[in-house]
């Protein structure tokens, strides 16, 4: 909980990780490529004081994880994201079996969410009924950009993307976070375009599609297409750094999607380890649209506690104690089964 001018708020961290991407877990140049242009985010979008030495930033691991997230961070609740980039890792990027440990040591702090790629065909889908089953998924994230073999990315309407979505219906997977964002190398651009996204939405109006990083660079793309489709969502996780950095560029961001979503489908993430949450908490609840950006409306406290952690915690079934809840005269904009 995060407490400021007498007013508290419940924080839901909605995109954290677990990553190993030191050398010895380095499958090749690309493990490094991609690990550093990690870092480069880091170091470029972080106040000077919130920059981690680069050894550091190839490995955090779990203790410092629930150190950086809920003694100094805020966070009352985190959802794991992983990314597998079994490609450039030996082992995978994301650390499935330490991050699973973490959340059933810690169930009322961490929700696991896991990973599929359609190109693994039946093999996968077997997977996929068998990690529903071990997880207890909710969700899932997915990374249409990531290579397998001569493939370099997939996209959502796919055949066998369709396959995996309707046996992740059939488990009762309903939450399908997607990156899609700025590119990350070696990865190719166009894999992360999010017109893919809209026919999905429209085919299984049942799930939620949390559209992480909103689509940057292409936040005008999806806008359009969120406004037409109720059941997908906006992820700051990248956006939100540019309070620092960028101020007015990230006044534009969410003044959009409060234009366009509205304050119910939007969810603040810290990207952890890209960021830690503490600043980004601090600084959020503290930021205003500048006043010569008349377009915009100011934001509200309502707003911000429903962007920080009332959003997510709604989709996740997470319980909020009741000083910490708002009266509202609507359900929260997530699809209902």
């Amino acid at each position: 909980m995060y407490s400021k001018d007498g007013e508290n708020y419940f924080i839901v961290d909605a995109h954290v990780a677990l990553w190993d991407a030191r050398p010895e877990n380095q499958r090749n140049i690309h493990g490094k490529q991609f690990i550093d242009c990690f870092y480069d985010y880091h170091r470029n979008l972080s106040p000077e004081s919130e920059v981690w030495p680069y050894q550091e930033y190839l490995y955090q691991g779990g203790d410092r994880l629930m150190h950086d997230l809920f003694e100094v961070g805020y966070v009352d609740h985190a959802i794991f994201q992983p990314a597998y980039l079994g490609e450039f890792y030996n082992n995978g990027f994301g650390q499935t079996e330490e991050a699973f440990r973490l959340t059933e040591a810690n169930p009322d702090k961490l929700t696991y969410n896991h990973f599929w790629d359609p190109r693994f065909g039946e093999t996968g889908l077997k997977q996929l009924r068998e990690d529903a089953k071990r997880f207890n998924l909710k969700g899932c994230k997915l990374y249409t950009a990531e290579w397998h073999g001569e493939s370099r990315g997939w996209k959502l309407d796919d055949p066998w993307s369709y396959r995996y979505l309707e046996t992740a219906q059939e488990l009762g997977i309903k939450n399908i976070h997607i990156h899609k964002g700025p590119t990350i190398r070696p990865l190719d651009r166009d894999a992360f375009d999010v017109a893919d996204v809209d026919k999905v939405a429209s085919d299984f109006t049942e799930m939620n599609f949390v559209v992480e990083h909103c689509g940057l660079p292409r936040l005008e793309d999806f806008c359009w297409i969120a406004t037409q489709e109720p059941n997908v969502h906006a992820g700051l996780a990248v956006a939100i750094p540019f309070m620092h950095t960028r101020p007015k560029y990230f006044a534009q961001i969410i003044g959009e999607l409060l234009y366009w979503l509205d304050e119910d489908r939007i969810q603040f993430s810290s990207d952890y380890a890209l960021w830690t949450p503490r600043w980004l908490v601090e600084m959020f609840v503290d930021f205003q649209i500048p006043e010569d950006m008349t377009e915009y409306a100011p934001l509200t406290t309502a707003q911000k506690k429903k962007i920080l952690g009332l959003n997510a915690a709604a989709m996740y079934d997470i319980p909020v104690p009741a000083e910490l809840q708002l009266p509202r005269e609507e359900p929260q904009a997530v699809a209902v089964a």
